[in-house]
């Protein structure tokens, strides 16, 4: 797969594939077949979808509910420790081993007194308008193997939505890399979530031909924060605006600011890959929280309204138009390809999609709060872009509107706009693991894929 990364510095190695004495494959082997065989007498069985196909919930029904009080997962209120996260939360373990305590929001002792508030709530769509697939770990780890994984694409804040995926289901996926035996793994490596052999689950799941478990991931994060590479945005840039003084005196729009990123064909590349190197089925992306006059320093104007963001916001729009143009076109020729490979194959049960997530703006004040707001409030002093984030996904979704068959917006921001007191310990921009926001997001799109998209589930 190191072929797939332009970005990746050494080769990659799949999931077990390190080398192993003969004595310790026998013991893997046979503790996996005696999971496979003690599955079959105490796992519950589960089935598709009841729901009817075709608007059981739209994303905009789904974000118009409201933050309701529920009992939060333990009894206990005396947090104490990092490890008691667990338990406050709700969770079993987490597979992903990078920046656990930051990510559950467990690293500062002077902000243990949200537990367990912070877990006490539940998104309530409204029930006249929208019926969601009720949320089962062992169905969306079965959709993930037979109907095809997830690929993650943006910032921290989508590693965020990862990490929160990797304790969903927890212990039955296997997460790389291991940061804690490999802590130099930097931000633009890619993580992988891999079902667990030792799983009891394994013995309810049929493996698609080609699927290999060791190989195959279920769900990856790719760090890309722009969507494509500065270069190739300067050059969308110049080619629009050819009398703008970026253009004329041919340089670029960027600072020297840090970003991780990767040309659409890269990662669309990696989203189409064959078996076993991949399954996906769906590409989660979500972009907008770098896009800032610190960063687009090129199109800083001091003399306009927060130092020229409208802008970036301008271009960010587009970017966008050009981004989905690329990205439509790539699928549609990688279905050509495949089609025309696999014609007396098995073919792929619906085609790929493309679902974009809102983004969202953090929350100045965030640690001041200790329950869910009743509607979203502006950031009093204007951080960042955050004031502006609402104008993005506008203009994101303005672009995608109904043009491309396999690429969809979901505005369903809301449920964290109301959630001040769900960030992480250090900051007020990302989201905390078992607050219900990351969750959510997951809950969402998973009904989204297999239950709102014709023909995705047969």
């Amino acid at each position: 797969m190191a072929g797939l990364f332009k970005s990746d510095s050494i080769s990659y190695r799949p999931l077990l594939s390190s080398p192993r004495s003969l004595p310790v494959k026998i013991i893997v082997g046979l503790t996996v077949c005696y999971a496979l065989y003690a599955a079959r007498s105490f796992l519950p069985s589960y089935s598709s979808p009841q729901l009817a196909v075709g608007h059981a919930c739209s994303p905009q029904a789904y974000a118009a509910g409201q933050w309701v009080p529920k009992a939060p997962p333990t009894t206990r209120t005396n947090f104490t420790q990092p490890t008691d996260a667990y338990e406050f939360l709700g969770f079993d373990g987490c597979a992903s081993n990078r920046e656990v305590f930051w990510h559950l929001a467990a690293d500062n002792e002077r902000l243990y007194d949200r537990f367990p508030g912070v877990s006490s709530w539940a998104w309530s769509p409204p029930a006249d308008s929208c019926q969601v697939r009720e949320f089962d770990p062992a169905a969306l780890l079965r959709d993930l193997v037979q109907e095809g994984g997830w690929l993650l694409i943006g910032d921290s804040v989508t590693e965020n939505h990862f990490f929160s995926l990797s304790c969903l289901l927890s212990p039955h996926v296997l997460a790389t890399p291991d940061y804690v035996a490999n802590p130099y793994f930097d931000r633009g490596w890619p993580q992988h979530l891999y079902l667990n052999p030792a799983s009891p689950l394994v013995a309810k799941i049929g493996l698609p031909p080609g699927f290999e478990i060791e190989t195959t991931p279920l769900v990856t994060f790719r760090r890309i924060d722009l969507l494509y590479e500065p270069a190739a945005l300067d050059a969308i840039y110049k080619a629009r605006h050819p009398d703008a003084p970026v253009a004329r005196e041919n340089a670029s729009l960027f600072s020297d600011e840090a970003t991780w990123n990767l040309a659409p064909a890269e990662y669309v590349k990696l989203f189409t890959a064959p078996l076993p190197r991949a399954h996906y089925a769906t590409m989660v992306v979500s972009t907008g929280g770098h896009w800032t006059t610190t960063l687009f320093a090129g199109l800083k104007d001091e003399s306009k309204f927060k130092d020229g963001i409208e802008d970036v916001l301008a271009f960010f729009g587009e970017a966008m138009e050009a981004w989905a143009d690329e990205v439509q076109a790539l699928l549609r020729a990688a279905e050509q390809e495949e089609r025309a490979r696999t014609r007396l194959a098995r073919k792929r049960s619906a085609p790929r999609q493309v679902v974009i997530r809102a983004y969202l703006p953090g929350h100045e004040d965030c640690h001041d709060h200790r329950e869910p707001l009743k509607t979203p409030r502006p950031g009093r002093w204007g951080w960042y872009n955050w004031n502006q984030i609402g104008d993005f996904n506008r203009k994101f979704e303005t672009v995608v509107g109904d043009k491309y068959p396999n690429i969809h917006f979901l505005p369903i921001d809301r449920p964290a706009l109301l959630r001040p007191d769900a960030h992480t310990a250090g900051d007020c921009l990302h989201i905390m693991s078992g607050a219900g926001v990351l969750e959510g997001w997951t809950h969402y799109i998973w009904h989204y894929v297999t239950v709102e998209l014709p023909g995705r589930m047969r």
